[in-house]
Parts: structure tokens; C-alpha cells; sequence
């Protein structure tokens, strides 16, 4: 027999979060609090689960929620999200996944969806199920003593400040920074107020306990606030007895440059700190430029992070800006018929419909997944063959039309 996928019951939660702790290698334990929380904060209408036909187990999990995802041009545009997505291992290889995903991307398309969205752990799954990666990060390890720093900076030049504040400080103040950032941002999502509750102390996740943080919050000359950044530091001494420790960012968030620039230097201008570990930023984020000595932020972490799956194509082109004018007809294949069809864009127009006219480029929903965002080029997509020019000079036009002058950024991991 074959297992039982379905959303699940209330009453079978703590099993679903077994599988789910089991699965990301947490803890086999799940917490009556663990368990409330879900019950509260969860859809139990997008939550599926596996079921072993033998044991009446949860062997495999599942779940969404509605996101909305900031496109070139600063269009929010609505999205499910997929997280909790696991197989124990006593389960691979039966199908599992396919059917809860075939079932959520189905009820994605009706609910009126325009994306999928997802943060991938690993490379190889999610491309069949037509995601491209769409949104990568970088994360850079600054050797303070090396960045030409006044090491006697206290203030920003440009006459804002700095503050410290409180948890609770930061949880006021972080939505209304965040929603500006995001505005901004092509590939930031929102955040809801469970969100902040988490991140503050506020709410805590018995298998995650919250550790202190530090809130640095950079306010214009005028008082605006345009910045904070979350921070932790480990607390290292060397055997000489030195201190040299590690600020680990959590979160730096910035709607200015003067901003942006205050916050880095900030961080690298505390006693007793040696190294900043940036957490994940965009690709192009400009924290190596802003120090005097470049060379002083090494670069120690790149990958692909934020993965797009189109739903509806239509709206979905519609829905972004382009840098050029170009009209481009699309073939768009789509193994799960979701998404597949010729589509006419008209690029400055902003217009998208379906047409009979002879394709220009032929590709695979997972491809435009990744061109969507504007990170990856359809040049280099055409030469992976992964798109199929049938128009000479139709590739080149892609990559004009969908490419952006900076490249997105996902700051959530979801």
C-alpha cells in the first residue's frame, strides 16, 4: 500500500513536527509549547503530511504560506512559500515529495498565486519540479585591524547617529524599516509579526533557544530612523589572554547609503573585535567598498538561495519593470502543464499575453524561474541549453530586457 498524503489533522501536529525535527536533524523531541505555537501560527489546510500505511507514522512532510515577493520595479507579488519539506530516511525514493508537490503547486495555481517560492537545501531537487534559482547570496569575513578605519571613530560624518537599543526597541521600530527596505529590494519578502517575535526573544522555538542580540539602530540628523543592525559576538580570549572576538551580523538593514556605510563602520569600530562575519548578503552588496582597504572583507560564502517557480506567466511578466524595450516571444515548457504556452512580451509596455506567433526563445518554466529576478543571464542559460534561440539575436535582446543593475537580494531564510 501506499502512504496516505494529506493535509494534516490538529491532532496529528506533534507527529508532523517529530518528522520535520527528524528531518532537518534537529531533535527527535517536539514540546507542548512547540506544538501550540505551530497550532496557532500555522494553515493546517497547507500543511500535508506522508502517512505510513503500516504504521499510521508520518514519514514525510510539507507546508506553505502566503508571501509576498518584491519584483524589479518594486511590485509586490504574490506568492507561496514552501518550507518544512522532508523525507525521513526510512521513506526516499517512493514518491513522496512529487505527490505533496504536485498537490500544493495545483492549489497554488487556483488560489490565484503568481509564484512559488522556496529556499533550497540542497542543489539537485527542486529544478524538476520547474524552480530556478533566482536570487543568490555572499557572505564576507572583515579583518578589522586590516580595513584603514579610524580605529577612534565614534559618530557618522554625515550627522546622524547611532543608538543601542533593546529588543523590544527593535521590534517597534524593524517592521516599518523593513517594509521600506523590501519596497526597494527586488527579491526581499515580507515579514509578519511572528517574524519579529522571533527574532526579538519575544517567542522562542525550544530546540532553537534565542541568544541575546545587539541592536544598533542609525537615525538621520532629522531622527528618521533608516537603519539597524542585529548583531551577536562569541566572546573569544586568546591564551595570552587577549580579547579577539568575532561579531556575528544577524541582520543589517538600510534605506540610505549614509546609512549602510554609518552601520559597517559601527560594527567594525567596537572594542575588543577582530573579525565581522557579515551574515548572507546580496552578491553585489557594497560592504567591501565601503572600507578603505577592500581587501580586508574576504569573501567566504557564495550560493544559490532564493528559488522562484512561475505559476502564472502573464501576470507574472506583467507584474515587473524592464531595463530595455524588446518584444520577445516566449515558449515556455512546463512538465506539470501549469505554466506551459507561447507568451508575447512587450517590455516597454510592461505587457504580457498569450499569442500564436512564432517563438523567439524556447525554454523550460525552471529557466525562467531564474531569469525572472534578474540575476542570471540568458546568455549564459543559452549556452548551458538551457534556452533555445530560434530568432538570431533573440537571446541577446533576453538578457538586456530581463537583467537588472543590481542584483536581487532574499535577506530571509524561510
Amino acid at each position: 500500500m501506499s502512504a496516505d498524503v494529506r493535509p494534516i489533522a490538529e491532532s496529528e501536529l506533534p507527529d508532523w513536527l517529530r518528522t520535520v525535527n527528524t528531518g532537518f536533524l534537529e531533535t527527535a523531541g517536539v514540546t507542548d509549547s512547540d506544538v501550540a505555537q505551530r497550532a496557532r501560527h500555522g494553515d493546517l489546510a497547507r500543511t500535508q503530511g506522508a502517512f505510513d500505511p503500516g504504521t499510521g507514522g508520518c514519514v514525510a512532510t510539507f507546508r506553505s504560506f502566503p508571501q509576498e515577493l518584491t519584483v524589479p520595479g518594486g511590485a509586490a507579488v504574490r506568492s507561496s512559500a514552501v518550507t518544512n519539506v522532508t523525507v525521513l530516511p526510512t521513506h526516499r525514493r517512493r514518491g513522496l515529495l512529487t505527490r505533496m508537490m504536485t498537490a500544493e503547486l495545483t492549489a497554488a495555481r487556483d488560489r490565484g498565486d503568481v509564484l512559488s517560492t522556496l529556499i533550497a537545501a540542497e542543489y539537485p531537487i527542486y529544478g524538476r519540479y520547474g524552480y530556478g534559482p533566482a536570487a543568490s547570496v555572499s557572505e564576507w569575513e572583515i579583518d578589522v585591524p586590516r580595513t584603514g578605519l579610524d580605529p577612534r571613530w565614534s559618530a557618522p560624518a554625515d550627522g546622524g547617529r547611532i543608538d543601542l537599543v533593546d529588543a523590544a526597541e527593535a521590534r517597534r521600530i524593524g517592521p516599518g524599516l523593513h517594509e521600506r527596505l523590501r519596497a526597494a529590494i527586488h527579491g526581499a519578502v515580507d515579514r509578519d509579526a511572528r517574524w519579529w517575535s522571533l527574532a526579538t526573544g519575544a517567542e522562542e522555538i525550544s530546540y532553537r533557544p534565542y541568544k541575546e542580540r545587539f541592536h544598533a539602530v542609525y537615525r538621520t540628523a532629522a531622527g528618521e530612523v533608516a537603519g539597524l543592525a542585529v548583531y551577536t559576538a562569541d566572546g573569544h580570549w586568546t591564551d595570552a589572554k587577549l580579547p579577539k572576538n568575532t561579531v556575528q551580523v544577524k541582520q543589517l538593514l538600510a534605506v540610505t547609503a549614509d546609512a549602510e556605510r554609518a552601520l559597517w563602520h559601527f560594527l567594525c569600530s567596537i572594542d575588543w573585535v577582530a573579525r565581522v562575519r557579515t551574515g548572507f548578503r546580496a552578491p553585489d552588496d557594497l560592504v567591501a567598498q565601503l572600507l578603505p582597504d577592500p581587501r580586508a572583507a574576504a569573501l567566504v560564502t557564495t550560493a544559490d538561495f532564493l528559488w522562484v517557480r512561475v505559476l502564472d506567466v502573464v501576470r507574472a511578466l506583467r507584474a515587473r519593470t524592464y531595463a530595455v524595450p524588446g518584444v520577445l516571444v516566449l515558449e515556455v515548457t512546463d512538465a506539470a502543464g501549469l505554466a506551459d504556452g507561447r507568451y508575447r512580451l512587450d517590455a516597454a509596455k510592461g505587457a504580457c499575453e498569450r499569442t500564436a506567433d512564432p517563438a523567439d526563445l524556447r525554454l523550460e518554466v525552471s529557466a525562467l524561474g531564474s531569469l525572472y529576478l534578474g540575476d542570471e543571464s540568458a546568455v549564459r542559460l543559452a549556452q548551458l541549453g538551457r534556452i533555445a534561440e530560434e530568432r538570431p539575436g533573440a537571446v541577446a535582446l533576453a538578457d538586456a530586457v530581463f537583467r537588472t543593475a543590481r542584483r536581487p537580494w532574499c535577506p530571509d531564510v524561510f
